[in-house]
């Protein structure tokens, strides 16, 4: 019969030889199920999924800067109009 103080080294070392070649056994397999689920797109796709993006992005910094735009204006206005007031004298 085995004693108390032999079975928890020999539970503490097989813990460890199973973690040791379980954990990368473990990643492997997921990497392969990882890679055999997403899909690989072709050079033609990937192209055209950047034009897209690119016209977005381009379309996005026009608006940008309408909006910008539109601010300075709005800012100028503003400007103009509280210096009218300071000079008429504070009325509105």
């Amino acid at each position: 019969m085995v004693g108390p103080d032999v079975v928890v080294p020999v539970a503490f070392f097989a813990t460890v030889i199973v973690l040791v070649l379980g954990v990368p056994l473990v990643r492997a397999r997921i990497r392969g199920h990882d890679r055999s689920s997403s899909p690989m797109l072709s050079d033609a796709q990937t192209a055209a999924r950047l034009e897209r993006i690119e016209a977005a992005v381009e379309s996005i910094a026009l608006e940008v800067e309408r909006i910008s735009e539109a601010q300075r204006f709005a800012t100028k206005l503003l400007a103009e109009r509280s210096d009218a007031s300071v000079r008429s004298g504070g009325q509105p």
